[in-house]
């Protein structure tokens, strides 16, 4: 597994899809907006 994400780390590029189908990259949003990731482990998960 990778290295732990520390506050303040670049997140590398990557591309998703949206509820619409639409697929939108990280750097689509970089040097325009900020940009906040989260990551929410399910209810249920111990982490």
């Amino acid at each position: 597994m990778g290295e732990t994400a520390k506050k303040g780390d670049t997140a590398p590029d990557f591309t998703l899809q949206s509820s619409t189908g639409e697929k939108i990259s990280l750097s689509d949003f970089k040097g325009r907006k900020n940009v906040v990731i989260v990551f929410y482990p399910l209810d249920w998960t111990p982490v």
